[in-house]
Protein backbone atom coordinates (compact mmCIF):
# COMPACT_ATOMS: atom_id res chain seq x y z
CA UNK A 1 0.00 0.00 0.00
CA UNK A 2 1.42 3.37 -1.04
CA UNK A 3 2.23 5.58 1.89
CA UNK A 4 0.33 8.85 1.88
CA UNK A 5 2.21 12.11 1.62
CA UNK A 6 2.09 14.20 4.78
CA UNK A 7 1.06 17.79 4.26
CA UNK A 8 0.90 20.59 6.81
CA UNK A 9 -2.17 22.63 7.68
CA UNK A 10 -1.59 25.81 9.65
CA UNK A 11 -4.85 27.09 11.08
CA UNK A 12 -7.71 24.85 12.15
CA UNK A 13 -10.64 27.25 12.31
CA UNK A 14 -13.92 26.86 10.41
CA UNK A 15 -12.26 26.78 7.01
CA UNK A 16 -9.24 24.80 8.19
CA UNK A 17 -11.64 22.04 9.20
CA UNK A 18 -13.34 22.26 5.78
CA UNK A 19 -9.98 21.93 4.03
CA UNK A 20 -9.13 18.96 6.24
CA UNK A 21 -12.40 17.31 5.26
CA UNK A 22 -11.55 17.88 1.57
CA UNK A 23 -8.05 16.37 1.69
CA UNK A 24 -7.98 13.85 4.55
CA UNK A 25 -8.69 10.79 2.37
CA UNK A 26 -5.67 11.42 0.13
CA UNK A 27 -3.08 12.80 2.55
CA UNK A 28 -1.85 12.46 6.08
CA UNK A 29 -2.41 15.94 7.50
CA UNK A 30 -0.36 17.46 10.30
CA UNK A 31 -2.27 20.25 12.01
CA UNK A 32 -0.87 23.27 13.80
CA UNK A 33 -3.03 25.91 15.45
CA UNK A 34 -1.82 28.12 18.34
CA UNK A 35 -5.28 27.60 19.83
CA UNK A 36 -4.75 24.06 21.10
CA UNK A 37 -8.49 23.61 21.75
CA UNK A 38 -9.26 24.03 18.00
CA UNK A 39 -8.56 20.33 17.37
CA UNK A 40 -9.59 18.79 20.70
CA UNK A 41 -12.83 17.31 19.33
CA UNK A 42 -11.15 15.90 16.19
CA UNK A 43 -9.05 12.78 15.73
CA UNK A 44 -6.24 14.57 13.95
CA UNK A 45 -2.49 14.60 14.13
CA UNK A 46 -1.48 17.86 15.78
CA UNK A 47 2.06 19.24 15.85
CA UNK A 48 3.50 20.43 19.16
CA UNK A 49 4.99 23.48 17.47
CA UNK A 50 5.16 25.02 14.01
CA UNK A 51 8.76 23.90 13.46
CA UNK A 52 7.55 20.28 13.49
CA UNK A 53 5.22 21.02 10.57
CA UNK A 54 8.05 22.33 8.39
CA UNK A 55 10.32 19.46 9.38
CA UNK A 56 7.82 16.74 8.47
CA UNK A 57 5.97 18.38 5.53
CA UNK A 58 7.12 19.82 2.22
CA UNK A 59 3.69 21.24 1.34
CA UNK A 60 2.09 23.66 3.78
CA UNK A 61 -1.44 25.06 3.56
CA UNK A 62 -2.19 28.35 5.33
CA UNK A 63 -5.81 28.58 6.51
CA UNK A 64 -5.38 31.64 8.72
CA UNK A 65 -7.23 34.99 8.99
CA UNK A 66 -6.41 37.42 6.19
CA UNK A 67 -5.36 40.10 8.65
CA UNK A 68 -2.92 37.71 10.39
CA UNK A 69 -1.43 36.19 7.24
CA UNK A 70 1.55 38.53 6.78
CA UNK A 71 2.62 38.33 10.41
CA UNK A 72 2.30 34.53 10.52
CA UNK A 73 4.10 33.84 7.23
CA UNK A 74 6.89 36.29 8.08
CA UNK A 75 7.41 34.62 11.46
CA UNK A 76 7.82 31.25 9.67
CA UNK A 77 10.46 32.52 7.24
CA UNK A 78 13.29 30.89 9.18
CA UNK A 79 11.74 27.45 8.57
CA UNK A 80 11.43 27.74 4.78
CA UNK A 81 13.55 25.17 2.97
CA UNK A 82 12.33 24.08 -0.43
CA UNK A 83 8.68 24.12 0.75
CA UNK A 84 5.54 24.74 -1.29
CA UNK A 85 3.30 27.25 0.51
CA UNK A 86 -0.37 27.21 -0.50
CA UNK A 87 -2.70 29.90 0.75
CA UNK A 88 -6.50 29.63 0.73
CA UNK A 89 -7.30 33.27 1.48
CA UNK A 90 -10.43 34.89 0.08
CA UNK A 91 -8.31 37.69 -1.39
CA UNK A 92 -5.36 37.09 -3.67
CA UNK A 93 -3.34 40.27 -4.29
CA UNK A 94 -2.51 40.55 -0.59
CA UNK A 95 -1.03 37.02 -0.19
CA UNK A 96 0.71 37.39 -3.55
CA UNK A 97 2.52 40.51 -2.33
CA UNK A 98 3.30 39.02 1.08
CA UNK A 99 4.67 35.76 -0.33
CA UNK A 100 6.63 37.55 -3.07
CA UNK A 101 8.37 39.61 -0.40
CA UNK A 102 8.94 36.81 2.11
CA UNK A 103 10.09 34.22 -0.45
CA UNK A 104 12.51 36.53 -2.23
CA UNK A 105 15.85 34.68 -2.62
CA UNK A 106 14.21 31.60 -1.07
CA UNK A 107 14.12 28.05 -2.39
CA UNK A 108 10.47 27.80 -1.31
CA UNK A 109 7.60 28.59 -3.63
CA UNK A 110 4.01 29.86 -3.50
CA UNK A 111 0.76 28.57 -4.98
CA UNK A 112 -2.28 30.84 -4.66
CA UNK A 113 -5.74 29.33 -4.32
CA UNK A 114 -9.19 30.44 -3.28
CA UNK A 115 -11.74 27.69 -2.64
CA UNK A 116 -14.96 29.52 -3.54
CA UNK A 117 -16.95 27.76 -0.84
CA UNK A 118 -17.12 27.61 2.92
CA UNK A 119 -18.15 25.34 5.79
CA UNK A 120 -21.85 25.92 5.12
CA UNK A 121 -21.92 25.76 1.31
CA UNK A 122 -19.86 22.55 1.24
CA UNK A 123 -21.97 20.58 3.71
CA UNK A 124 -23.51 18.60 0.85
CA UNK A 125 -20.14 17.74 -0.66
CA UNK A 126 -17.54 19.38 -2.89
CA UNK A 127 -18.58 18.21 -6.36
CA UNK A 128 -19.08 21.14 -8.72
CA UNK A 129 -17.76 23.78 -6.33
CA UNK A 130 -15.20 26.21 -7.83
CA UNK A 131 -11.63 26.80 -6.72
CA UNK A 132 -9.50 29.60 -8.14
CA UNK A 133 -5.84 28.81 -8.83
CA UNK A 134 -2.88 31.05 -9.66
CA UNK A 135 0.41 29.21 -10.28
CA UNK A 136 2.45 32.11 -8.89
CA UNK A 137 6.00 30.71 -8.26
CA UNK A 138 5.09 27.01 -7.97
CA UNK A 139 6.76 24.65 -10.44
CA UNK A 140 4.77 23.32 -13.37
CA UNK A 141 4.84 19.88 -11.79
CA UNK A 142 3.51 21.17 -8.45
CA UNK A 143 0.83 23.19 -10.12
CA UNK A 144 -0.28 20.25 -12.28
CA UNK A 145 -0.33 17.95 -9.24
CA UNK A 146 -2.63 20.15 -7.16
CA UNK A 147 -4.79 20.98 -10.13
CA UNK A 148 -5.28 17.24 -10.67
CA UNK A 149 -5.86 16.67 -6.94
CA UNK A 150 -8.54 19.34 -6.65
CA UNK A 151 -10.22 18.12 -9.81
CA UNK A 152 -10.26 14.56 -8.42
CA UNK A 153 -12.30 15.86 -5.48
CA UNK A 154 -14.91 17.13 -7.91
CA UNK A 155 -13.88 20.78 -7.73
CA UNK A 156 -14.22 23.02 -10.76
CA UNK A 157 -10.87 24.67 -11.52
CA UNK A 158 -10.90 28.40 -12.38
CA UNK A 159 -7.49 29.71 -13.42
CA UNK A 160 -6.92 33.45 -13.10
CA UNK A 161 -4.34 35.92 -11.86
CA UNK A 162 -4.42 37.36 -8.34
CA UNK A 163 -5.47 40.80 -9.57
CA UNK A 164 -8.16 39.45 -11.88
CA UNK A 165 -9.49 37.35 -9.01
CA UNK A 166 -9.78 40.36 -6.71
CA UNK A 167 -11.49 42.45 -9.38
CA UNK A 168 -14.06 39.74 -10.01
CA UNK A 169 -14.44 38.81 -6.33
CA UNK A 170 -15.09 42.42 -5.31
CA UNK A 171 -18.22 42.48 -7.45
CA UNK A 172 -19.20 38.89 -6.65
CA UNK A 173 -18.23 37.67 -3.22
CA UNK A 174 -17.67 41.18 -1.86
CA UNK A 175 -21.11 42.37 -2.92
CA UNK A 176 -22.79 39.20 -1.65
CA UNK A 177 -21.24 39.49 1.81
CA UNK A 178 -21.96 43.21 1.99
CA UNK A 179 -25.61 42.73 1.04
CA UNK A 180 -25.91 39.85 3.50
CA UNK A 181 -24.64 42.06 6.32
CA UNK A 182 -26.96 44.87 5.22
CA UNK A 183 -29.93 42.51 5.45
CA UNK A 184 -28.83 41.54 8.94
CA UNK A 185 -28.57 45.20 9.97
CA UNK A 186 -32.13 45.90 8.80
CA UNK A 187 -33.39 42.84 10.71
CA UNK A 188 -34.51 41.05 7.54
CA UNK A 189 -36.42 37.99 8.69
CA UNK A 190 -38.68 35.19 7.47
CA UNK A 191 -42.41 35.79 7.07
CA UNK A 192 -45.45 33.66 6.25
CA UNK A 193 -45.71 35.15 2.78
CA UNK A 194 -42.09 34.88 1.61
CA UNK A 195 -41.61 34.49 -2.14
CA UNK A 196 -38.77 32.40 -3.55
CA UNK A 197 -36.81 35.61 -4.00
CA UNK A 198 -37.23 36.51 -0.33
CA UNK A 199 -36.14 33.01 0.67
CA UNK A 200 -33.01 33.37 -1.47
CA UNK A 201 -32.18 36.65 0.26
CA UNK A 202 -32.63 34.92 3.60
CA UNK A 203 -30.19 32.24 2.46
CA UNK A 204 -27.67 34.90 1.43
CA UNK A 205 -27.94 36.57 4.83
CA UNK A 206 -27.68 33.30 6.75
CA UNK A 207 -24.62 32.16 4.78
CA UNK A 208 -22.74 35.43 5.22
CA UNK A 209 -23.51 36.18 8.87
CA UNK A 210 -22.41 32.65 9.83
CA UNK A 211 -18.89 33.74 8.95
CA UNK A 212 -17.01 35.83 11.48
CA UNK A 213 -17.03 39.61 11.42
CA UNK A 214 -13.23 39.35 11.03
CA UNK A 215 -13.64 37.48 7.75
CA UNK A 216 -16.21 39.98 6.47
CA UNK A 217 -14.06 42.95 7.45
CA UNK A 218 -10.96 41.41 5.87
CA UNK A 219 -12.81 40.62 2.64
CA UNK A 220 -13.82 44.25 2.40
CA UNK A 221 -10.54 45.87 3.41
CA UNK A 222 -7.79 43.61 2.04
CA UNK A 223 -9.22 43.40 -1.47
CA UNK A 224 -8.05 46.59 -3.25
CA UNK A 225 -11.20 46.66 -5.41
CA UNK A 226 -13.99 46.33 -2.82
CA UNK A 227 -13.90 50.00 -1.85
CA UNK A 228 -14.91 50.93 -5.40
CA UNK A 229 -17.63 48.27 -5.22
CA UNK A 230 -19.06 49.80 -2.02
CA UNK A 231 -18.97 53.29 -3.53
CA UNK A 232 -20.79 52.07 -6.63
CA UNK A 233 -23.29 50.18 -4.50
CA UNK A 234 -24.02 53.31 -2.47
CA UNK A 235 -24.31 55.42 -5.61
CA UNK A 236 -26.69 52.91 -7.22
CA UNK A 237 -28.77 52.80 -4.04
CA UNK A 238 -29.04 56.60 -3.97
CA UNK A 239 -30.02 56.79 -7.64
CA UNK A 240 -32.61 54.03 -7.31
CA UNK A 241 -34.00 55.54 -4.10
CA UNK A 242 -34.42 58.93 -5.74
CA UNK A 243 -36.06 57.44 -8.84
CA UNK A 244 -38.90 56.23 -6.62
CA UNK A 245 -39.54 59.72 -5.26
CA UNK A 246 -41.61 62.31 -7.14
CA UNK A 247 -39.65 65.02 -8.92
CA UNK A 248 -42.20 67.46 -7.55
CA UNK A 249 -44.63 66.85 -4.72
CA UNK A 250 -47.30 68.88 -6.50
CA UNK A 251 -47.58 70.09 -10.07
CA UNK A 252 -49.34 73.24 -8.82
CA UNK A 253 -46.77 74.57 -6.36
CA UNK A 254 -43.24 74.14 -5.01
CA UNK A 255 -42.75 72.91 -1.44
CA UNK A 256 -39.94 74.51 0.55
CA UNK A 257 -38.87 73.14 3.91
CA UNK A 258 -37.06 75.71 6.04
CA UNK A 259 -34.92 75.57 9.13
CA UNK A 260 -37.06 78.06 11.08
CA UNK A 261 -40.64 78.55 12.14
CA UNK A 262 -43.18 81.20 11.19
CA UNK A 263 -41.63 84.64 11.56
CA UNK A 264 -38.06 83.33 11.56
CA UNK A 265 -35.14 84.78 9.67
CA UNK A 266 -35.34 81.66 7.52
CA UNK A 267 -38.84 82.65 6.47
CA UNK A 268 -37.64 86.18 5.72
CA UNK A 269 -34.80 84.72 3.66
CA UNK A 270 -37.22 82.52 1.73
CA UNK A 271 -39.38 85.54 0.94
CA UNK A 272 -36.32 87.29 -0.49
CA UNK A 273 -35.29 84.22 -2.47
CA UNK A 274 -38.67 83.49 -4.02
CA UNK A 275 -39.16 87.13 -4.95
CA UNK A 276 -35.75 87.36 -6.62
CA UNK A 277 -36.44 84.16 -8.59
CA UNK A 278 -40.03 85.03 -9.38
CA UNK A 279 -41.39 81.93 -7.63
CA UNK A 280 -45.02 82.68 -6.86
CA UNK A 281 -46.71 79.35 -6.34
CA UNK A 282 -45.06 77.78 -3.33
CA UNK A 283 -45.82 76.45 0.12
CA UNK A 284 -43.68 76.49 3.23
CA UNK A 285 -43.12 73.72 5.72
CA UNK A 286 -41.66 74.99 8.99
CA UNK A 287 -39.14 72.34 10.07
CA UNK A 288 -37.21 74.30 12.73
CA UNK A 289 -33.86 72.48 12.42
CA UNK A 290 -31.44 71.81 9.57
CA UNK A 291 -31.44 68.13 10.55
CA UNK A 292 -35.20 67.98 9.95
CA UNK A 293 -34.90 69.90 6.67
CA UNK A 294 -32.35 67.47 5.24
CA UNK A 295 -34.20 64.46 6.60
CA UNK A 296 -37.47 65.53 4.97
CA UNK A 297 -35.64 66.34 1.74
CA UNK A 298 -34.17 62.84 1.66
CA UNK A 299 -37.58 61.29 2.31
CA UNK A 300 -39.05 63.24 -0.59
CA UNK A 301 -41.48 65.19 1.62
CA UNK A 302 -40.25 68.56 0.36
CA UNK A 303 -38.96 69.75 -3.02
CA UNK A 304 -36.28 72.10 -1.71
CA UNK A 305 -34.68 72.78 1.65
CA UNK A 306 -33.34 76.04 3.03
CA UNK A 307 -31.15 76.69 6.07
CA UNK A 308 -28.58 79.16 7.41
CA UNK A 309 -24.92 78.20 7.13
CA UNK A 310 -22.86 81.23 8.18
CA UNK A 311 -23.10 84.66 9.76
CA UNK A 312 -20.64 87.50 9.29
CA UNK A 313 -20.35 87.92 13.07
CA UNK A 314 -21.27 84.56 14.59
CA UNK A 315 -19.43 82.44 12.03
CA UNK A 316 -20.54 78.98 10.88
CA UNK A 317 -23.92 77.69 12.04
CA UNK A 318 -22.88 74.60 14.02
CA UNK A 319 -26.30 73.00 13.82
CA UNK A 320 -26.20 73.10 10.02
CA UNK A 321 -22.62 71.87 9.76
CA UNK A 322 -23.38 68.77 11.83
CA UNK A 323 -26.55 68.03 9.85
CA UNK A 324 -24.83 68.51 6.49
CA UNK A 325 -22.27 65.87 7.43
CA UNK A 326 -25.03 63.24 7.61
CA UNK A 327 -26.81 63.77 4.29
CA UNK A 328 -26.12 63.96 0.56
CA UNK A 329 -27.70 66.80 -1.39
CA UNK A 330 -27.10 69.30 -4.19
CA UNK A 331 -26.74 73.04 -3.66
CA UNK A 332 -29.17 75.06 -5.76
CA UNK A 333 -28.22 78.53 -4.55
CA UNK A 334 -26.44 80.49 -1.84
CA UNK A 335 -27.52 84.00 -0.81
CA UNK A 336 -27.46 86.30 2.20
CA UNK A 337 -29.70 88.81 3.97
CA UNK A 338 -29.06 91.45 6.62
CA UNK A 339 -30.08 90.44 10.14
CA UNK A 340 -31.28 92.66 13.01
CA UNK A 341 -32.11 91.32 16.49
CA UNK A 342 -34.82 92.62 18.79
CA UNK A 343 -35.39 91.71 22.43
CA UNK A 344 -39.04 91.17 23.33
CA UNK A 345 -41.08 89.90 26.25
CA UNK A 346 -44.62 89.04 27.22
CA UNK A 347 -46.86 92.08 27.76
CA UNK A 348 -48.22 90.39 30.86
CA UNK A 349 -45.09 91.00 32.96
CA UNK A 350 -42.75 93.81 33.89
CA UNK A 351 -39.26 93.94 32.49
CA UNK A 352 -37.85 93.54 35.97
CA UNK A 353 -39.35 90.03 36.02
CA UNK A 354 -37.32 88.89 33.03
CA UNK A 355 -34.45 86.60 34.07
CA UNK A 356 -33.65 84.65 30.89
CA UNK A 357 -32.97 85.54 27.26
CA UNK A 358 -33.73 82.72 24.85
CA UNK A 359 -32.58 82.46 21.22
CA UNK A 360 -30.93 80.17 18.69
CA UNK A 361 -27.22 79.59 19.59
CA UNK A 362 -26.20 81.47 16.45
CA UNK A 363 -28.28 84.50 17.49
CA UNK A 364 -26.55 84.55 20.88
CA UNK A 365 -23.17 84.49 19.10
CA UNK A 366 -24.13 87.47 16.96
CA UNK A 367 -25.08 89.50 20.03
CA UNK A 368 -22.48 88.22 22.49
CA UNK A 369 -20.62 91.47 23.26
CA UNK A 370 -23.79 93.59 23.44
CA UNK A 371 -25.48 91.12 25.79
CA UNK A 372 -22.42 91.01 28.05
CA UNK A 373 -22.47 94.80 28.35
CA UNK A 374 -26.21 95.42 28.72
CA UNK A 375 -27.66 92.17 30.05
CA UNK A 376 -24.86 90.53 32.04
CA UNK A 377 -27.26 89.55 34.81
CA UNK A 378 -29.50 87.51 32.51
CA UNK A 379 -29.27 83.80 31.82
CA UNK A 380 -28.70 83.07 28.12
CA UNK A 381 -30.37 79.90 26.84
CA UNK A 382 -31.15 78.01 23.67
CA UNK A 383 -34.13 75.70 23.50
CA UNK A 384 -34.08 71.98 22.81
CA UNK A 385 -35.65 70.25 19.81
CA UNK A 386 -37.94 72.59 17.88
CA UNK A 387 -37.41 75.28 20.53
CA UNK A 388 -33.87 75.79 19.25
CA UNK A 389 -35.61 77.95 16.64
CA UNK A 390 -36.15 81.47 17.99
CA UNK A 391 -39.50 81.86 16.22
CA UNK A 392 -40.79 78.64 17.76
CA UNK A 393 -39.60 79.79 21.18
CA UNK A 394 -41.57 83.03 20.69
CA UNK A 395 -44.69 81.03 19.85
CA UNK A 396 -44.17 78.86 22.91
CA UNK A 397 -43.89 81.97 25.12
CA UNK A 398 -47.13 83.39 23.68
CA UNK A 399 -48.89 80.04 24.32
CA UNK A 400 -47.72 79.88 27.95
CA UNK A 401 -45.36 76.96 27.24
CA UNK A 402 -42.39 78.94 28.51
CA UNK A 403 -42.12 80.90 31.78
CA UNK A 404 -43.10 84.56 31.53
CA UNK A 405 -39.66 85.41 32.90
CA UNK A 406 -38.21 84.49 29.46
CA UNK A 407 -37.46 87.15 26.86
CA UNK A 408 -37.00 86.31 23.19
CA UNK A 409 -34.12 87.63 21.06
CA UNK A 410 -34.89 87.51 17.36
CA UNK A 411 -36.59 89.17 14.35
CA UNK A 412 -38.89 92.12 14.93
CA UNK A 413 -41.86 90.44 13.20
CA UNK A 414 -42.18 88.00 16.12
CA UNK A 415 -43.48 90.82 18.30
CA UNK A 416 -46.37 91.35 15.86
CA UNK A 417 -47.10 87.65 15.33
CA UNK A 418 -47.18 86.77 19.02
CA UNK A 419 -48.17 90.05 20.68
CA UNK A 420 -44.83 90.58 22.42
CA UNK A 421 -43.41 93.85 23.68
CA UNK A 422 -40.08 95.05 22.22
CA UNK A 423 -37.74 96.20 24.99
CA UNK A 424 -34.53 96.65 22.94
CA UNK A 425 -33.57 96.70 19.28
CA UNK A 426 -30.53 96.16 17.05
CA UNK A 427 -28.60 94.15 19.62
CA UNK A 428 -26.31 92.56 17.03
CA UNK A 429 -22.64 93.34 17.69
CA UNK A 430 -22.06 94.65 14.15
CA UNK A 431 -24.40 96.80 12.08
CA UNK A 432 -23.21 94.82 9.05
CA UNK A 433 -24.70 91.53 10.19
CA UNK A 434 -25.34 89.27 7.23
CA UNK A 435 -26.40 85.62 7.30
CA UNK A 436 -25.84 83.28 4.37
CA UNK A 437 -28.42 80.63 3.46
CA UNK A 438 -28.38 77.58 1.21
CA UNK A 439 -31.22 76.37 -0.96
CA UNK A 440 -30.73 72.64 -1.58
CA UNK A 441 -32.35 69.73 -3.40
CA UNK A 442 -31.87 65.97 -3.53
Amino acid sequence: MTKKETIGLIGFGRFGKTLYRLLKDDFDILIFDPNKSASKDFSVSAATDVAEVFTKCKTIFYAVPISAFEHIVTSHKKYFDNHLLIDVLSVKVHPYKVLSKVLKKSTSRALLTHPMFGPDSSKGGFVGLPIVMDKSTATKKEYAFWKKTFRSKGLRIVEMSADEHDRVAANSQGTTHFVGRLLERMNFCKTQIDTNGAKKLQEVMDLTVNDTWELFSNLQTFNPHTKEMRINLGKAYGELYNLLLPKRISKDYVVFGIQGGKGSFNEQALTVYTKEHNIKNYKVRYLYTTEKVLSELRKGNIDYGQFAIENSVGGMVSESIHAMAKYTFSIVDEFSIKIAHFLMMSKEVRQSSVKTIMAHPQVLKQCRSTLEKKYSGYSLQSGKGKLIDTAEAARALANNKLPKSVAILGPKILSELYNLEIIAENLQDDTTNNTSFLVVKR
